[in-house]
This record gives C-alpha cells, sequence and structure tokens, in this order.
C-alpha cells in the first residue's frame, strides 16, 4: 500500500488519510476521493492531501476484516456487517465466550495491520452482547496476512457456549439454632443465580448437618427426582476433603474432583461429581447475591464446559474479586451493568404515499419480476439486522397491507397520509418501542435496496464515535435510506408537510457519516412510468 502527500491530479480513487474541511465542505477520513471532491478541494486552493493507494496483493481494510472476522467466527455468533475496517462479533444466545488464549496470540503476533480483541476466556454473555472486534490497523492488509489469520482460525477461534437448562437440586443443611429465614434467603438467592442460567431449581430438601443426612437427600434428589445438578449449602463451611459434606458426597458414590479455589469470595469450594452429575459444595459467601468463585464453575457447567481441577486453579487470575468495587451480577438482580452490545436499530417502511407522479397506478404495488415493489422492498429490510420493521400504510392501506402479508413486519396506519410525507414518519416514530437506539427511514419505492447494505449502515452507526446520522452514499452521491440516531426523534416529529429527516444531514453534519456502497441501487428509486418500466427491464 503506497501512503503519504499525494497531489491532487493523482489522487482519484485514493482513500483520503486525514479529514480535510474547506469553506463549503468537509471530506472525512477514508473517503474514497471522486473527480468532484477533487474539483471541490483545488478550488479551495488545496494541491495536494495526504492519501492512500492499494497496490497488488493489498486486501481492503473491510474486506479483510470481514474475512477474518468470518474465519474466527464459530458456533452463536453474528457476524456485523464491515465498516472502516472493523467487524464485531455478537452473542446469537446466553452462554460463556470459549476460545483458546494461545491461537487468539498468535493471530495478533502474525502482523500488526490485523487485530482481534475478544472478551476474556469464559465471560458470560447476554444475546445481542458484543463479543469480539476484527480490526484492520491501516487501510489494507496484505492478503499473505489475512490467509494466515484464516488458516490459522481453522475455521473457528471463539464460540459461545449456550447454557442449558439444567435440572437442579438444593440440599440445605442445618444445626441447632439454624434460622429458617436465613435458609428461606438462600434458597431465593440459589433459585435466581440457576434461573439466570437457564436453570430450574427444581427441589430442596432441608436436613441435620450430618454425613448421613445429606448422603440421604442427594440420593432422594438424584434419584428419585432425577436431578442433574446438586448444590449442597451447608450450615457450617467445608474445612477439609474429610469434612461433612465431602463425606456426604462419597457415601452417596460420589468423587471429590477438587477441594478450594484461588478466588475470594469463594475459596471453600468443593467440585465433585456422583455419577455424570456435578455435586457442588457450596462456599459460604454463596449465600449472597455478590459475585464469587462459585458463579464461575456453575457457569461452565451450565454450558457443557468441563472445570477440572487445573481449570479451578487457573481463575486465581482476576480472582481477587472483592477488591473489585462494582462487580457485574450475572442474576436478574444485575440488569443495569452496560455492557457492549448491538444497537437496537428499527426500520421504518415509507409506504403511505399516493403516487401522484404515477398517475392512477399505485406504484407500490406494481409487480417488479412478479412481486409488488413494497413486498420486495420489504423484504430485503426484514433480511437485515434492523428490527423492528415498521411499515406506515395509508394510501390503498388495504392492498398495500395485503402486499405485506405473511412478512415480519408490523403496520401502522397513518390516516393523514394526505397531509404529507411527514405525517408517515411521525406515525412510524410512535410505533417504536421504548429502547430503541436508532431508527432507519426507508422508502417503499427503493426495490433495489439490499440487506447487505442496511447491515453496512448499522455496522456504522456509532453516536458515540460522532456516527449519529448514517446515510449511504455511490459515487460520492447521498442516497436512502437513512439511519438516524434517537436524539433526532423529537426534532422528527417536529416536521411538517410533505417533507421527511433528509434535511437533519446538513444540520448536524458533524455527526453525519456516509457509508460508500459498491451499488448505485441506494440512488434508484421509481417515481414514474418511465422509472418504473425501466427498473423491470
Amino acid at each position: 500500500m503506497k501512503f503519504g502527500e499525494t497531489r491532487l491530479s493523482d489522487a482519484s480513487g485514493a482513500i483520503l488519510a486525514h479529514s480535510v474541511r474547506t469553506g463549503g465542505a468537509a471530506f472525512k477520513k477514508g473517503r474514497i476521493l471522486q473527480e468532484a471532491d477533487i474539483e471541490i478541494l483545488s478550488k479551495a486552493g488545496i494541491s495536494s492531501v495526504v492519501a492512500a493507494r492499494l497496490e497488488t496483493g493489498d486486501v481492503g481494510e473491510d474486506d479483510a476484516a470481514a474475512r477474518i472476522a468470518a474465519a474466527i467466527a464459530g458456533p452463536n455468533l453474528e457476524i456485523s456487517a464491515a465498516f472502516t475496517g472493523r467487524v464485531n462479533l455478537y452473542a446469537k444466545c446466553n452462554g460463556i465466550v470459549d476460545y483458546e488464549l494461545s491461537r487468539l496470540t498468535a493471530m495478533n503476533l502474525i502482523d500488526e495491520a490485523a487485530t482481534v480483541a475478544l472478551l476474556p476466556q469464559f465471560t458470560q454473555v447476554a444475546t445481542r452482547q458484543m463479543v469480539a472486534t476484527v480490526k484492520i490497523i491501516p487501510f489494507a492488509a496484505p492478503e499473505a496476512t489475512v490467509a494466515a489469520c484464516e488458516k490459522l482460525a481453522e475455521q473457528s477461534l471463539v464460540r459461545v457456549a449456550p447454557f442449558n437448562a439444567r435440572s437442579v437440586g438444593l440440599v440445605q443443611s442445618s444445626l441447632p439454632g439454624t434460622k429458617a429465614s436465613v435458609l428461606d434467603k438462600t434458597t431465593k438467592v440459589l433459585t435466581d443465580r440457576v434461573t439466570a442460567l437457564g436453570g430450574i431449581m427444581k427441589i430442596e430438601h432441608r436436613c441435620d448437618h450430618k454425613a448421613t443426612a445429606i448422603r440421604g437427600a442427594i440420593e432422594v434428589l438424584i434419584e428419585q427426582n432425577g436431578c442433574d445438578m446438586v448444590l449442597v449449602a451447608g450450615a457450617s463451611a467445608i474445612t477439609d476433603r474429610r469434612d461433612v459434606i465431602p463425606t456426604a458426597i462419597i457415601e452417596a458414590g460420589g468423587e471429590i474432583d477438587h477441594f478450594g479455589m484461588p478466588v475470594d469470595p469463594g475459596n471453600l469450594l468443593l467440585l465433585g461429581h456422583i455419577g455424570d452429575v456435578p455435586t457442588l459444595g457450596l462456599p459460604g459467601c454463596a449465600r449472597s447475591p455478590k459475585l464469587n468463585g462459585a458463579d464461575w464453575v456453575l457457569q461452565r457447567l451450565f454450558a457443557d464446559i468441563t472445570v477440572t481441577r487445573e481449570d479451578v486453579m487457573a481463575m486465581g487470575a482476576g480472582g481477587l474479586l472483592k477488591e473489585i468495587p462494582a462487580r457485574p451480577l450475572p442474576r436478574a438482580e444485575a440488569t443495569t451493568a452496560s455492557v457492549p452490545s448491538a444497537p437496537k436499530i428499527a426500520a421504518i417502511i415509507l409506504a403511505a404515499g399516493q403516487s401522484r407522479r404515477m398517475g392512477a397506478t399505485n406504484k407500490l404495488l406494481a409487480e417488479i419480476n412478479g412481486q409488488p415493489m413494497v413486498t420486495r422492498v420489504a423484504n430485503a429490510i426484514s433480511a437485515s439486522s434492523a428490527s423492528p420493521v415498521i411499515a406506515v400504510v395509508g394510501h390503498e392501506a388495504d392492498k398495500v397491507r395485503t402486499a405485506l402479508h405473511g412478512e415480519r413486519i408490523q403496520i401502522a396506519e397513518n390516516r393523514n397520509f394526505a397531509d404529507g410525507l411527514s405525517t408517515s414518519l411521525i406515525a412510524g416514530l410512535m410505533a417504536l418501542p421504548d429502547d430503541t437506539e436508532g431508527v432507519l427511514i426507508c422508502l417503499g419505492d427503493m426495490p433495489r435496496v439490499s440487506a447487505n447494505q442496511i447491515n453496512r449502515l448499522i455496522a456504522a452507526f456509532d453516536p458515540l464515535e460522532g456516527r449519529a446520522i448514517c446515510v449511504p452514499s455511490y459515487n460520492g452521491k447521498q442516497g436512502n435510506p437513512i439511519l438516524l440516531a434517537r436524539r433526532f426523534f423529537d426534532e422528527m416529529r417536529e416536521i411538517t408537510g410533505d417533507r421527511g429527516a433528509r434535511h437533519l444531514i446538513d444540520g448536524y453534519h458533524e455527526m453525519t457519516c456516509e457509508v460508500e456502497m459498491a451499488e448505485d441501487s441506494v440512488l434508484v428509486d421509481v417515481d414514474t412510468p418511465t422509472a418504473l418500466e425501466a427498473i423491470r427491464a
């Protein structure tokens, strides 16, 4: 890749390395310079720019990131579209992040141009949570680097191991003077733990703190109730492998795999099994909802990840939990922790207009290759990662509803459609869920827009990095649909007449990001009979 000061006369097709502002325009870093851009820059008195040019053997940043992401992504991971050399991987289910640290390190040592960042091994994640990001540092990576990363991944590097619905039995032992309220609280805390991991607390058995009594309780849970995991909360902490609870497990036909762990709180955890039923002697801290070493073991067991003695002792790295001032909790009570997740982007299809320029024909119902135009648009948007998809109907509402029947779409009706486009926009906004972070404003007469293009817009969206409005472009010309952050919803609700939200681009240029597309379909709408015939052809 060539990089450096480039004369404008040689800059056509080059990638702008640094943002450039002129009196009337602003060109952001990463823009592929077009002839029209060069003319504007030249008129502003700029003779050269710092730019990059790809050479033979280079793979563009987006293509390189996409290839590496596809290679490393294992089961239960969703891959975002590439943008500015970055691809994110998101969890498709609740579970545990699982990968080999040595292979990750080896991949990052191949070439400084290509990086892969993952959450720590065995992190608990929720659906839609970000698990990994692939970033190409310069504007391109050598083909040899990308190929080496693909080979090292061996079809996948990271997966999300899903939680499985284990049936759990709880044994609580008591001594004279043990309060029932303490046992009741422990039952609730442990039930919440199990439920948050997708399990079911099937039955609880209370007994004296004696080996024979605990053994009998364990046998009842496994043999009579079919529990496939047993938790034992003793009235007194386990202090030795020969203590009451480990003795009970052995007398029930089980084995002790490991006692103690380098995690505080959680030191006095006992890991054992009876047949293929994991059986845990819990530390006293497990009676509290705060994170402790038992949580780390339970998370892996619920994800069917084997936990060995070596695994437990390796938990010492990061195991000083009591020194953490704010601990994210893996239970129902801990829902406020902020973690990077896939943005919640909805889509509004504006499908209420009267198609005046088409004459008597409702263009949205006009067939293209045997499908109504609005159906083709809905199919593309439904195939993207936008959700929910809300179609606003008005003119010939029943016919448009019929055309959308069976699609993954919600319908919002605009009875004031004759008052202009703004009324449909507002009707769509009113139907959005409260947790919507951004919305795509889609036109019902753009049948060539694809799900991949929509996903590229969503991948670019990041208000914290100044990309609160994402607009597609082709050869430097802006098109549709447009993605806008929630912060603009109030302004959009105040729009009147036959206007949409496009004017916000000019008002918030510093928050606007152009997303270059490889095809001109983001510029193609169907407003006239001539345009309809052309697109049919």
